[in-house]
This record gives structure tokens, sequence and C-alpha cells, in this order.
């Protein structure tokens, strides 16, 4: 009997579903059952991606953002409470899941709560170090904390330089079970025509998204090549919307969104991680503008830029006179150091 292994990837923004669906295939691959567990748009892309699997609804951490950047901070310390008590509801819904599914092991991608001490459970994130200005080392120990209460951490990176994440995802005298698994993408490069001046990939919590969303329509109202814009909405139906020189997108999945991007000449996008492994893998070209006050994606934009790899601006500053400078840049390179799982999958043998 194949063994069923529960996937469940934290929503806030796509990335860490979209980031969770190479691990999917590969479980397919291995003989393993993946069953789908999240909430909200992360839960809803992964059915739209995985329509034969079976899907479960977790709690939800109702994350979203402030309207102005620098209070995101103030906010989740002040949600931090609900926060506790969406973990504890996790706990709660594990241990039901486990007995009335049979669930063989664990792939937790940043859901705190979701792990059981009598099954193999494995922690996702490239956050062991996590950025949060004057109060990095508070937030690191709580992070590195929960890690410890899984059997492993899979760190999508690879251990030495060039590495996609830096700091964050590289710490020195950890007593953690890290395992660098190579960057994680549901890609592949292409060769093909360019039908796109210029896409634009939206994704992550409210109101931030449509904020931004706002900023660049209005922006590329003037601009005289092809625009494909993605806002990142998913819904039950995929909407296309023509607009002069505009296509724009509510969402795609996994195919076209590929097909997409190989054919654009320039990804503009949030400088999550996810985003970065997949233009990474795609050898894109790219101009970052960075979630206002999320430090991780204001550090990682910084990192690209300081490497010659991609622009970027704050999210206020910005303007199509920011894209003159594309070509002073060399693009994103790719990693190549493909994840093992077969050996990484061991873990799921017996504990």
């Amino acid at each position: 009997m194949k063994k069923k292994i529960l996937i469940a990837p934290l929503n806030w923004g796509l990335g860490h579903a979209t980031r969770c669906i190479p691990i999917i295939h590969a479980l397919i691959q291995h003989n393993f059952t993946p069953i789908l567990a999240s909430d909200g748009a992360a839960l809803a892309l992964l059915t739209k991606e995985f329509p034969n699997l079976e899907a479960l609804e977790l709690p939800s951490y109702n994350i979203s953002y402030s309207k102005k950047g620098h209070f995101l901070k103030f906010k989740l310390f002040r949600d931090s409470p609900k926060i506790v008590s969406t973990i504890r509801e996790e706990q709660k819904t594990i241990k039901k899941i486990v007995e009335t599914h049979a669930i063989d092991g664990v792939i937790s991608d940043n859901r705190f709560g979701i792990y059981h001490k009598e099954l193999p459970s494995v922690f996702i994130t490239h956050q062991l170090k996590v950025l949060s200005g004057n109060t990095t080392w508070l937030s690191t120990k709580i992070h590195q904390n929960t890690i410890k209460k899984f059997d492993e951490c899979w760190v999508p990176d690879v251990l030495n330089p060039p590495n996609l994440s830096g700091e964050m995802g590289h710490i020195d005298n950890s007593k953690l079970n890290i395992k660098y698994i190579g960057p994680l993408s549901r890609f592949q490069k292409k060769s093909c025509e360019t039908s796109y001046d210029i896409m634009v990939l939206l994704s992550g919590p409210e109101p931030q998204r449509e904020i931004l969303e706002k900023k660049l329509l209005e922006e590329f109202k003037i601009y005289q090549g092809k625009v494909l814009f993605v806002s990142g909405v998913i819904e039950d139906e995929q909407r296309i919307e023509e607009s002069g020189n505009l296509t724009i997108y509510n969402f795609m999945t996994t195919g076209l969104l590929e097909k997409c991007i190989n054919s654009s000449r320039l990804i503009i996008a949030r400088s999550g991680y996810t985003t970065i492994m997949d233009l990474a893998k795609l050898g894109k070209k790219a101009f970052f503008i960075p979630t206002p006050g999320q430090f991780e994606q204001e550090y990682l934009a910084k990192r690209m830029q300081e490497n010659n790899m991609a622009p970027f601006c704050k999210q206020e500053h910005f303007n199509l006179e920011k894209l003159k400078d594309i070509d002073n840049f060399k693009g994103l390179e790719t990693i190549e150091d493909t994840p093992n799982f077969k050996e990484l999958f061991n873990l799921f043998e017996g504990k």
C-alpha cells in the first residue's frame, strides 16, 4: 500500500504553495500518495494543479498586511496571539487528520503547528535567520525553536556560494537537522520566441498586492510595448482581459505560466524567494519591487542588485523610467543542484 504524505504550505502569498508543486510531483513519482492541506488561495491553487488529489482545509492564520509597510511589524506583533491560537488549532487538526486518514508522514512549508511526534515530520524554510530589523534576534530564535520540533529542516537552496538565500538560509553552529535540498521550481527553461516585452507577476497578501496592481496598471497605460499582466488572484474561473497593449489574467496555472515567462523579455515581480528560485531556473531578466515592510524581500532585492543580477526600487518610487537600467544587469542565473527526492523521501520509510 502506498504511504500517505500530508503536504501543507502556508497561505501567505502563493510562493509556499507553488514551491511545493515539484515536491508533490516527486512524491507521486516515488510511489507515495500526497494529501494536500492548506487554506485560502494556497489551497485553491493546489487543487487546480492537482484536481485528483485529496485536499483538506487547515485553520487559517488570516495574515494580511498593513496599508503602510512600516506598520507591518507592529501589526504582526499585535496579531501574534491570534497566530499562536491558530498554531494550537493546527496541532488539534493534524492529530485528527492522522487518525482519520492514516497519514505516514508530514511536510510543512512554514506552518508551525503541522507536525506529529509519532510521524516523520519535515519543515521547509529558506529562513533560518528571520530578518525583522532590530528584532531579528527574537524572530530568529522563535523560528528556530519551532524548527526543532521537526525531524528535518529542508532548505531549498545550496550550502555553498553562489546561493540564492544568502544569510537568511545559512547560519553558523546550528544544532538543527538541516538539509540543503537545492532550489525548488515547478518550471523548466525552454527556448522560444519573445512574445511579450514585459510580464508582470503579482502575488502576496492584501492590501499590498492590490495597491501594487493599481499602480502598475496605471503606469503601463502609456507603455508602447506588449505587456502580460498576471494579477495573482485565484478564482473559480480564469479571466482574460485585453486593454490596449495590456493582456490581463487573474491567474495562470503552471503550464501556461511556464510558457509565458519563458517567452517574456523582462519580468516585474515581488522579490519573494520562490519567485527568485523560479526566475533563476529560467535565467530571466527581472525588476523587483519588494513588499513594503517585508525585511526578507527587501534583503533579497538588495542582494540581487548588489550581485548585478537585477535592479529594484521601493513600491512608491516605481515608474517606467526605472526600467531603462535593466540592460546593465546580467539577469538571474541557474544554480544546477536538483533535489535528490529519492534520498530525501527515505525519511518516510519508517520512524
